[in-house]
């Protein structure tokens, strides 16, 4: 069995639509990215790329390449699944926090979770997803941004 870690933070803009989870947010921000910024995606898969030993999401998908503008994160995700199964691991189970204090988002993780076991071919009940707020403090407490964090059991 392996542990991988993942955190990622983007800042709130105006003109960017908010996407989390690979679900569109309705919100008066997005979050500022060369990708669509998925927040919880990036973290997930630097969970998964930490467990592996294959480096970060930086390595993978720079945000100096043309190809990566605006890109879903659930694309990168399926690129990274599928180089889990060539070193042969498969996901356990994931558990992962998005620090938002807006909007709330507590209805649209059960959609978040079809997204993300569909792609990594888990069920659903393997993939936690829970919110929490920075009580106004912080990038996020401040509504300057949202972070996610994310812990993966591959094996």
């Amino acid at each position: 069995m392996r542990i991988g870690f993942g955190y990622d933070v983007h800042r709130l803009v105006k003109n960017r639509k908010l996407i989390l989870g690979g679900v569109e947010i309705p919100f008066e921000k997005g979050l500022l990215g060369h990708s669509d910024a998925d927040v919880l995606v990036h973290s997930i898969i630097d969970a998964i790329l930490g467990a592996a030993n294959l480096g970060d999401i930086g390595e993978h998908f720079p945000n100096n390449k043309e190809q990566y503008v605006g890109i879903s994160s659930l694309t990168l995700l399926k690129k990274v699944f599928h180089l889990l199964k060539e070193k042969g691991y498969h996901i356990i189970n994931i558990d992962s926090t998005i620090v938002a204090e807006r909007p709330h988002i507590k209805k649209y993780i059960p959609s978040m979770k079809t997204n993300i076991a569909s792609i990594l071919q888990i069920n659903q009940e393997d993939v936690s997803i829970k919110a929490t707020t920075e009580e106004g403090l912080g990038i996020s407490g401040n509504e300057q941004g949202i972070a996610a964090y994310a812990v993966v059991l591959i094996i």
